[in-house]
């Protein structure tokens, strides 16, 4: 039987090229045949509304699982940050590749002590926001949509004192600028610095192909992630963080998880060490003990405000 050519399906901005790119060169090392088909997503198309406004949680992958389903592409490459919890029926999870930088930065125009004044910062996500707010409450938050591309050069023409992005993104495409700090106070994003790979569950020859990209210990830690985000029901839409490290000395998993109130005011937080054999329900019980620490009451005013 002639080998097939898996056909690796990517969103067209930069970064996702990248990491479609990243794919196909490991997958032709191990010697299969690729291609690379690019679609746009209504994510990338639909710019003027914050993304929690949508009413989506997966509207950078829906386009892709849409093509996937009506089989023009075989794979999938997203940055596992934007994937749903719930896969849709079908399509499951085949590889998730070495962890890059986890951490989120402040890309800041000017002079980073304009941060101990009143400044302006732009992101476009909840979780950023919220924690932004926490740290700095008398600072204005401005809504920032669009590809890395996009949002540096809306930072550039808009005055703003700084904006914050993903480390790994930035990196991934060379666009790491000097000014820029580390926010190692703010908790990423479930799986934020991972890509995850995602194919036609029967489809066994690209499953086997792609399962041999998997990296274990990062399975692992986003797999507890994104069990603590999808029990305290967050989606994309609810200001929650949360990171898992592997302890390699030790044989042990440190987890921190966080929830906030979208204007910051409130912060519910999680730190666990357990030993590695507990890793499996780890997400799902340190969501718990959130949800019973008034988390539950936070989780429904913040669906109730995201209604308004």
């Amino acid at each position: 039987m002639a080998q097939k050519t898996i056909r690796i399906g990517t969103r067209d901005s930069e970064l996702a090229l990248w990491q479609a790119h990243t794919v196909q060169k490991q997958l032709e090392d191990l010697g299969y045949k690729t291609e690379i088909v690019a679609v746009k997503s209504d994510g990338d198309i639909i710019l003027d509304k914050p993304l929690y406004e949508l009413g989506i949680t997966g509207i950078f992958t829906k386009t892709l699982d849409i093509a996937m389903i009506n089989g023009k592409v075989d794979i999938a490459v997203h940055s596992m940050k934007d994937v749903p919890t719930a896969l849709p029926n079908g399509i499951v999870q085949a590889a998730v590749l070495e962890r890059a930088n986890v951490l989120d930065i402040l890309v800041y125009e000017g002079n980073v002590d304009s941060l101990n004044g009143t400044a302006t910062i732009a992101t476009g996500s909840l979780r950023r926001q919220a924690q932004w707010w926490n740290k700095y409450p008398n600072h204005k938050v401005v809504d920032l949509r669009g590809n890395v591309n996009t949002r540096m050069q809306k930072l550039k023409d808009n005055g703003w004192n700084g904006a914050v992005f993903a480390a790994a993104g930035l990196e991934r495409i060379k666009l790491m600028p000097r000014n820029h700090i580390s926010l190692d106070w703010m908790v990423p994003a479930p799986a934020q610095g991972a890509m995850v790979i995602v194919a036609m569950e029967h489809d066994d020859f690209t499953i086997d192909a792609v399962s041999q990209l998997n990296d274990i210990e990062t399975e692992i830690c986003t797999h507890i992630e994104r069990q603590f985000l999808r029990t305290l029901e967050g989606g994309c839409t609810a200001p929650i963080g949360a990171l898992a490290k592997y302890n390699e000395q030790e044989d042990t998993i440190e987890f921190k998880g966080v929830l906030l109130s979208i204007d910051g005011k409130q912060k519910l937080e999680i730190d666990k060490k357990v030993d590695i054999s507990e890793w499996k329900k780890l997400g799902f019980h340190s969501a718990q003990e959130i949800l019973k620490n008034g988390g539950a009451e936070l989780m429904s005013g913040i669906k109730n405000e995201l209604k308004k």
